[in-house]
């Protein structure tokens, strides 16, 4: 097995890739599934908090698992059993079917997710330097080629069933090289009390990501409308904005591990945001707006990651248990975040509630714990 700095970099950042693109085809074909199976919005929307809680269960899992398995293990079950779930739900016999495929995706989804970022910030302290950005850009750029290939599919009449069985098939095979050169990561490190590692950085960085999430999730799931609705931009401007939004936090991911200065990208990205949102949510023109939201998607860019890289560096527990509760306080973010939006917009309006994002960011940069050096 090739066991080089330069192949365990490129293994994890491929299960990030290979994760997005599983991810991101379920999301996209969500129409398909609500129409093939017949579900009623309730029940649909059922499958969505199904998917999300069994997440949130099973990456509380991954720490102890890790320690005992090792993340390699976890990873190589994950992208066996991901695909294969992906098929399953497009041959589902009924609703119920679906429901259980969909909590059991969500739940294998969320170890993933935990131990991918556990295994990568692994990878970036024996490599002594910044990974994390590249691995999250490589999962944006898996979305967006997962969105498009599923909507060229769709158009071009291919149907669910051999969509999905194709795409099952060509991320097994790749899941199946990936996982060989993985490296085995959380086994050896030194098992901790369950309770070992809630510390206040740990809170702090937790905090963090909850804030940036709830922007970033507004920003996704209510980002189009407010510009169609509230600043009057044509639908297909305000899929751009989206667009613009998305593409811009990849470009940044790209170039963010080009930084080494944690403590300065932190801010600069967070101050770089701040004013992105402040122009998206303030500005009269449409078209103003739009950039504005692309500049927040730039300078948001590198925020999670960084997040994700300062957390698995914090003393008290294992990398992957402390991974595994950050996810937690992300997911609660993404979750809560458009709800919120909703809740509150119901009441009060949709533009004077999009301004909370800007607090909200400038809450993150307060939060976000200086580390010492800033270097990996």
């Amino acid at each position: 097995m090739i066991d080089t700095r330069l192949d365990r970099r490129w293994a994890v950042t491929a299960v990030f890739f290979l994760n997005g693109l599983t991810l991101s085809t379920y999301i996209v074909r969500a129409p398909s599934f609500k129409s093939t199976h017949a579900l009623s919005d309730a029940l649909f929307g059922l499958s969505g908090l199904l998917f999300a809680l069994a997440a949130l269960v099973c990456m509380q899992a991954v720490g102890p698992l890790a320690a005992r398995i090792g993340t390699r293990t976890i990873l190589a079950c994950a992208l066996a059993v991901m695909p294969l779930l992906l098929a399953g739900l497009a041959v589902a016999p009924g609703p119920r079917w679906y429901l259980a495929g969909a909590a059991v995706l969500g739940g294998v989804h969320g170890a993933t997710d935990a131990a991918m970022n556990a295994s990568a910030v692994a990878v970036e302290r024996a490599a002594g330097r910044p990974i994390l950005n590249g691995c999250h850009a490589a999962w944006s750029i898996s979305a967006v080629i997962a969105s498009l290939s599923t909507a060229a599919l769709a158009h071009a009449g291919v149907s669910l069933t051999v969509h999905l069985i194709t795409a099952a098939a060509v991320l097994l095979l790749a899941g199946m090289i990936t996982a060989r050169r993985l490296p085995d990561s959380g086994r050896s490190e030194t098992s901790a009390p369950a309770r070992a590692g809630w510390s206040r950085p740990l809170v702090l960085l937790g905090l963090t990501a909850t804030a940036l999430m709830i922007c970033e999730g507004a920003a996704l799931g209510w980002g189009g409308i407010f510009l169609h609705e509230e600043r009057g931009a044509s639908l297909s401007l305000a899929a751009v904005g989206i667009t613009a939004y998305t593409g811009a936090q990849a470009l940044g991911r790209l170039a963010g591990d080009r930084f080494t200065d944690r403590n300065r990208l932190f801010r600069v990205g967070a101050a770089i945001a701040t004013c992105g949102f402040t122009i998206g949510v303030l500005a009269p023109h449409p078209g103003v707006a739009v950039a504005g939201f692309a500049l927040a998607g730039l300078g948001s860019s590198v925020l999670v990651p960084l997040t994700f890289s300062a957390v698995g560096r914090l003393p008290g527990a294992s990398a992957a248990a402390l991974v595994s509760r950050l996810t937690t306080f992300t997911y609660s973010g993404i979750l809560l975040g458009p709800a919120l939006i909703g809740g509150v917009a119901d009441r009060i309006g949709l533009a004077p509630t999009m301004t909370v994002v800007i607090p909200l960011m400038l809450l993150a940069l307060l939060l976000f714990p200086t580390q010492r050096g800033g270097r990996p």
